[in-house]
């Protein structure tokens, strides 16, 4: 009998150090795909996503920007999602964060694979060449993925604090257990000097623009200016957005998903813990797949099942104990994960 699953796509920042080779090592058997994305590639003047993935070293100040990691991460995620046994699991609703919003849309084949690896290698692009301010990560639980009300407090009166001092800073992502900030550069330098020093946080994220943030209107008024409605089609799967909302397969308004995905996607909050709410109580899946590379993304969404005591889940040692016996996320990037969800594939 097939169990039901929750697809979740990764966004920026995923693929690194311990992800190069990836596509190389899991996906040799999808050279026509990849062959595509390195024709795109070439023909903007751009280097292939294979040979970057082939790289003998891995170099964060080319890896990681957003001209070249954000196609990676398309071809590693959707080559992923390929390889899912169908026998085995029914996919239910697919949603992603940040980024992951425009391969969900891939996923669930509202944009076709090759427009798809367009949309995400321009707008990768542009948010590189005219994307403004930066993104800096802290975190809203103790040890065991409980709210913590300091870390709450915390955020809030520095947020407020950053308004009244008139910076641009606003939250990017509610993330799981952790909140994004986004800013102008002053702004940027106000939260890294203001939030308490906890562990490695506050943390800023190289090479990241304001995304989802009024300081990216112009990035999203040239969107919707070269991105046509013509993109898209009918999605076939239920896909969850970033403010919790879905679209149902056959159902969906193809302007109203251009405006938003153009439009309030880029300039507004990613609510990335709504999705997975919604994804877990509209959909009650048997297990939430997340896509690779990397695995980074599993701990923002065991956060939210704790947080909502998903299948009597209290703390993060309940997760624990519950992965190693019936795992209700399975993460391709991890290889035991992985061979779950790929099983009798090969």
């Amino acid at each position: 009998m097939k169990q039901t699953a929750l697809v979740i796509c990764p966004g920026r920042g995923t693929y690194n150090k311990s992800e190069l080779g990836y596509l190389k090592h899991h996906h040799s058997d999808k050279g026509g795909f990849v062959g595509e994305l390195d024709q795109l590639r070439t023909k903007a003047g751009q280097v292939p996503i294979s040979e970057l993935d082939g790289s003998d070293t891995f170099r964060a100040n080319i890896h990681t920007t957003g001209d070249n990691a954000s196609l990676l991460i398309y071809a590693c995620a959707l080559a992923d999602f390929a390889d899912i046994n169908r026998e085995a699991f029914d996919i239910i609703a697919v949603t992603g964060n940040s980024m992951g919003w425009y391969l969900a849309l891939a996923c669930s084949s509202a944009l076709s694979l090759e427009n798809a690896g367009q949309v995400v290698n321009t707008m990768g692009t542009m948010m590189h060449e005219i994307g403004v301010g930066g993104q800096v990560v802290y975190p809203l639980v103790d040890d065991q993925w409980r709210i913590d009300t300091k870390n709450l407090k915390v955020v809030e009166e520095t947020l407020d604090e950053a308004t009244a001092s008139g910076h641009m800073v606003s939250i990017s992502i509610d993330l799981g257990g952790i909140i994004v900030f986004a800013g102008d550069e002053p702004g940027i330098e106000f939260l890294m000097d203001k939030l308490p020093d906890l562990d490695r946080f506050p943390m800023r994220l190289a090479n990241h623009a304001a995304f989802h943030s009024p300081l990216l209107d112009h990035v999203s008024a040239r969107a919707l200016a070269e991105m046509s409605r013509k993109l898209f089609q009918p999605n076939h799967i239920p896909m969850i957005d970033g403010r919790g909302h879905v679209w149902s397969p056959y159902a969906t308004d193809l302007e109203a998903l251009h405006a938003y995905t153009f439009g309030h996607q880029i300039t507004q909050i990613y609510d990335f813990s709504s999705a997975v709410e919604v994804g877990i109580k509209e959909f009650a899946p048997d297990r939430i797949i997340v896509l690779g590379p990397g695995s980074t993304l599993g701990a923002p969404v065991a956060q939210e099942l704790v947080k909502h005591q998903w299948c009597g889940l209290s703390c993060k040692d309940d997760f624990i104990e519950r992965q190693k016996t019936d795992p209700l996320i399975l993460s391709m990037g991890m290889g035991d994960q992985r061979d779950i969800v790929c099983k009798s594939r090969r």
